[in-house]
């Protein structure tokens, strides 16, 4: 490879990487706001989520989560309510804060293997919010010793009006911020 695609390579990595930065802060100014409605607050996390899916992809959003969730674990207040540590990450809602990550891989697959399909795009975001779903309220049961059906109760069923909204909003404006990223050459097509 010759020094200039080497340089021109590394250039791309490095708005990558600003890009992901980007996100992750955004992911830490949003996430914490939260509306207390019983165990498992509403948040903006999730949005932040989905649209990172669909303007970085899969690899980027992924990346942009984890640290996330390790600045958070590191005791930075970036979780809903402004809390953080290994007690909220491991805590009752635990399982929501992790299931992040394969709504985002889930999500990112479905939406890279035919971009243009509107189809594609709200099963992989829809099949990955069940995944999430489904981790946390399995360990919200477990921490918070509560039935399947009592945690699924607290955990979900209030929001999934709610998520359905960011999903419509991330796949109206989320290529409308891609194009506008590529175009500006931050992102590759």
């Amino acid at each position: 490879m010759s020094q200039s695609n080497t340089s021109r390579n590394n250039h791309i990595r490095i708005k990558e990487l600003a890009l992901v930065g980007v996100v992750t802060a955004v992911t830490c100014v949003l996430a914490p706001l939260a509306l207390p409605i019983g165990p498992v607050p509403i948040s903006l996390t999730s949005l932040v989520v989905y649209f990172s899916v669909y303007v970085l992809g899969t690899r980027l959003s992924t990346t942009s989560i984890v640290v996330y969730l390790l600045i958070g674990l590191c005791g930075v207040p970036v979780f809903s309510n402004y809390t953080g540590g290994p007690q909220k990450l491991f805590g009752p809602t635990g399982g929501y804060l992790i299931g992040f990550i394969p709504l985002a891989i889930i999500s990112g697959l479905m939406i890279e293997r035919k971009r243009k399909s509107i189809i594609l795009s709200i099963i992989g975001m829809l099949v990955g919010t069940v995944v999430l779903y489904a981790l946390g309220t399995a360990w919200l049961a477990y921490q918070a010793g509560l039935t399947f059906g009592k945690a699924l109760a607290a955990g979900v069923i209030p929001f999934i009006p709610g998520d359905l909204a960011k999903i419509a909003l991330a796949l109206i404006i989320g290529p409308q911020i891609r194009a506008a990223l590529i175009k500006a050459g931050m992102l590759r097509d």
